[in-house]
């Protein structure tokens, strides 16, 4: 199994973290490789919501990136699962409020299946990059005002 995980805390309310990744609209924010979202079906959110996303993919190409979110405890965790796409991975954020600021933990699971066992190493490398974007999602929660 493939697996990622990266950390950050951030200055603000876990609730708010915890809202702002709960909207998928959010992602073209924070993640680059998003360059579309839509709500496609669902409340959003909410567990059952399901977002339609395109992704930068290799050469240039897009790709889909839909997912639907499998469970969610506001200001605590939100997980997720890949719908379509050349991967399924499945995923989540463990959200620990502190002192008034959170602790976000965003990790990613792959079981490859068939030819993509053999790609192993490049599926590591692309989801240890998405994780490493929490960097991103802290300067754009800390830059919004509270």
């Amino acid at each position: 199994m493939a697996h990622a995980e990266n950390e950050v805390s951030i200055n603000r309310p876990a609730d708010d973290v915890y809202a702002f990744l709960a909207d998928g609209l959010n992602n073209k924010l924070w993640r680059p490789a998003v360059k579309t979202v839509t709500l496609a079906s669902g409340e959003a959110g909410n567990q059952g919501a399901v977002y339609s996303q395109t992704m930068a993919g290799p050469g240039g190409r897009t790709i889909a990136g839909d997912y639907e979110i499998i469970a969610a405890q506001p200001g605590r965790r939100l997980d997720f699962q890949v719908i379509a796409g050349p991967a399924h991975p499945t995923g989540s954020f463990t959200l620990n409020e502190n002192d008034g600021g959170t602790t976000v933990r965003f990790a990613l699971d792959l079981q490859p299946k068939g030819f993509m066992r053999l790609m192993g190493s490049m599926i590591t490398k692309t989801m240890e990059s998405e994780v490493g974007q929490l960097a991103q999602l802290k300067s754009v929660l800390e830059a919004q005002p509270a």
